[in-house]
């Protein structure tokens, strides 16, 4: 671009600082600001449209179009161009607005005398803040370099925005991050917690976004950009023996660092006017808006890529590392784009919550956020970029709902649902000790799910009989290399020392699908769900299932030890595995280690196939243990990890209901024992269904237990079952309805 150009894209940018500095109030800083911009653009209208709430547009100022329409003209997203420009986040530039697609004529606003229209988003790090918009009566399409130009003036808008310098009355000019916001994800981990925000990744806060000496700034760009270069290339040497994935990740990361392309596109913004600082969030910003638009996986990870690398060069130019000086408050809810099991494992149970703007139902942050029974909630759009650090929130589990800086009336009935729950739980304390006995005299075992050494203190708190599942693949998910045999010999010794001669169930290896090691070469699976994962893995790689079989057999020494194999869809795969059991028994004799006292071996049965298995395989097995989560899915052709669809089907549909009742019916023929292991498990309603199916053992998160137990022992069971045949016969989808006004006319 001409020097000419550069330097008048400069003198605007000062004339907008120094709007920015005067003590005039958020209103008039806009209409200076509109008015300085026309003038300069040689435009005839220039116009500040910003969000009033997330859906609606209000245009703020104008210089051009009539006076009397400001705060008055509203538009949703989406609607007209300036809705466009937002939704999209793109910008649009037509010689013809009135023929242009989407064109939405706003009489009060008296822009039907103007044919050009030049719409720019006002956006900062994917949060969309306005849009920016000039119109002249000439039917003409504006030059790349107006275009360019009126794009660094927006990111300085977003800047302006987000540092609080159009605060006023009305939604529209309201401050950021003051407002009370709702939040809607899913449901990562059920529970409820009240706290203050700890941001995983501190924001970074770009005080001068306008610079007065390029060349300085110039000079500071290339020096932290060498330094992101060097500090890129260590990380490569130390990698060099680690996992394919994580190296394409970093060559990625050198690709882009020295990328002339972004270097020159953040040079030319330095040339306009930004600082160094302002350039680099500048081309970050069109990164996370391109990010929205692209469907393509690998393209979005590169996005990606580029975006963590802006970050990591952010945090260089401004000395504003992750430590932030500000101490961990003493009820911390952690916020988060995503974040692995080893990060969230370090900040253990200090957490009072975790709220992912990312994430999902089977992310390994949710396996260990289920062990550590914190709160959860995922897919919490704009979490990031609306939380700052220290302020109010309350994290609802059970609704996937978070409540930012809530106001008072939000307060008082959360804290009414959290002393409820308390209430409640007083009460599952006094029935602790009970066995499950329901009215009609069926008893139930309830055990609980693990897969940390954290989870077994709650083995007798809890009132669970035992650990009816324990997660051996936590303990490699966490690593960035294979654990030892010494190490895992030592982590299910201190397992079974701590259920103090309870029954602990150890799953074997179940990886794959969502659950991929750091250091094992990933596969290429179009669906991962139905692809090499759990057993498939351990018969593949016998090597790896043996050395965990030995292991849990020298930690057993001398005691019970239950060993169950994941996934299994057809009997010759429990049978080969079982072989791998005897082989590995054998091996440990001749070595001369303690043998098992006594060794049962079992499988989860979580795929249709094995349900119709030959009944020889149900008198073979050593027991069975539905696991539910992943037998619905597969029955309903449903991806628990879709939220579009997971919630379609209801576990008290009569067709899997019917599914439970033929498996109980072949392990009574078999004398095999049978359990259930899931979300299910812990839900009150559904357990007592199942156990009415004839389930007699459920296995759940230890905070479900109290609330299972306590309708267990209210609940006839035969007068259920009799409900829930009543509306198969009468052929109803689901047996909730009527199951549900059963309860309710038998409290």
């Amino acid at each position: 671009m001409a020097d000419s150009t550069e330097s008048g894209s400069r003198k605007l940018l000062g004339r907008l600082r120094e709007a920015m500095a005067s003590d005039s109030a958020g209103q008039e800083r806009l209409d200076k600001i509109t008015h300085l911009i026309a003038n300069s653009m040689g435009t005839e209208v220039c116009s500040i449209y910003l969000f009033r709430d997330e859906d609606t547009l209000e245009l703020c100022a104008t210089e051009g179009l009539k006076a009397e329409a400001v705060h008055q003209t509203r538009m949703r997203m989406g609607e007209g161009l300036v809705g466009r420009v937002a939704r999209y986040g793109k910008v649009v530039n037509t010689p013809d607005a009135p023929a242009a697609k989407g064109f939405r004529f706003m009489p009060e606003t008296g822009e039907e005398r103007f044919s050009s229209f030049l719409g720019i988003p006002i956006q900062r790090l994917g949060e969309k803040l306005g849009v920016l918009v000039v119109q002249s009566r000439d039917t003409r399409e504006y030059l790349a370099d107006e275009v360019y130009a009126l794009e660094v003036v927006a990111m300085v808008l977003a800047e302006m925005t987000e540092l609080g310098a159009f605060v006023g009355e009305g939604a529209a000019l309201s401050p950021l991050h003051q407002q009370s916001v709702l939040l809607r994800g899913g449901t990562g981990q059920e529970g409820t917690a009240e706290g203050h925000v700890w941001l995983h990744e501190p924001r970074v806060v770009i005080t001068n976004p306008i610079a007065d000496d390029p060349h300085a700034e110039h000079a500071r760009l290339k020096e932290a950009v060498e330094e992101l270069r060097v500090g890129v290339n260590k990380m490569l040497e130390m990698s060099q023996n680690g996992d394919k994935e994580q190296l394409q990740v970093l060559e990625a990361y050198r690709m882009f660092a020295n990328s002339k392309g972004w270097m020159r596109r953040m040079e030319e913004d330095i040339a306009r006017g930004l600082s160094a600082e302002a350039a680099v969030e500048k081309e970050q910003s069109q990164a996370r808006a391109r990010m929205e638009q692209v469907s393509d996986a690998y393209l979005r990870e590169r996005l990606a890529d580029l975006d963590d690398l802006s970050n990591r060069l952010l945090r260089i130019l401004t000395g504003q590392g992750k430590e932030t000086g500000v101490d961990l408050p003493p009820d911390p809810i952690l916020i988060a784009r995503n974040i692995g099991p080893g990060e969230l494992l370090e900040y253990g149970r200090s957490l009072r919550g975790i709220v992912l703007e990312e994430g999902s139902v089977g992310s390994h942050a949710t396996i260990v956020a289920r062990a550590l029974a914190i709160p959860l909630v995922v897919h919490a759009k704009r979490i990031t970029t609306e939380a700052l650090n220290g302020d109010h929130i309350m994290v609802d589990g059970d609704q996937g709902i978070v409540h930012l800086r809530p106001d008072d009336t939000v307060v008082t009935a959360f804290r009414d649902k959290i002393a409820m729950q308390a209430e409640a739980q007083e009460r599952y304390a006094s029935i602790r000790d009970k066995p499950a006995i329901t009215v009609d005299g069926k008893q139930i075992s309830l055990v609980m799910n693990a897969g940390l050494m954290a989870d077994l203190p709650s083995l007798p708190s809890s009132g669970a009989e035992g650990v009816g599942l324990f997660r051996t693949e936590l303990q490699f998910l966490v690593r960035n290399q294979m654990p030892r045999r010494s190490e895992l010999v030592a982590l299910y010794s201190r397992v079974l020392d701590a259920a103090s001669g309870k029954r602990v169930v150890f799953r074997t290896l179940d990886i794959g699908s969502d659950k991929v090691l750091p250091y094992m070469k990933p596969t290429d699976e179009p669906n991962p769900a139905l692809g090499w994962r759990a057993i498939r893995v351990g018969l593949d790689k016998p090597g790896i299932m043996r050395m965990q079989l030995q292991a849990l057999i020298r930690a057993a020494n001398g005691r019970p030890l239950t060993i169950m194999f994941p996934f299994v869809a057809q009997a010759d795969e429990y049978r080969t595995a079982r072989a791998e059991v005897d082989k590995t028994i054998a091996l440990e004799e001749r070595l001369g280690h303690v043998l098992p006292e006594t060794l049962e071996v079992g499988a989860m049965l979580e795929t249709p196939s094995l349900a119709f298995a030959p009944q020889k395989f149900f008198d073979e097995v050593g027991f069975l243990s539905i696991g539910g989560n992943d037998l619905k899915q597969f029955f309903f052709a449903a991806d628990r990890e879709n939220e579009r669809v997971r919630r379609r089907y209801d576990t008290l549909n009569v067709s899997f209901l019917s599914l439970i009742e033929r498996i109980v019916e072949r392990c009574a023929i078999s004398g095999t024992s049978l359990s259930f292991c899931g979300e299910d498990a812990g839900r009150p309603v559904e357990a007592v269904c199942l156990a009415a199916m004839g389930m007699r053992t459920l296995s759940m998160r230890p905070a479900s237990i109290g609330p299972v137990k306590s309708l267990l022992l209210r609940t006839n069971l035969d007068d259920l079952r009799k409900v829930i045949l009543d509306a198969r016969h009468r052929g109803e989808q689901s047996v909730r309805p009527a199951v549900m006004e059963w309860f309710r006319q038998n409290r």
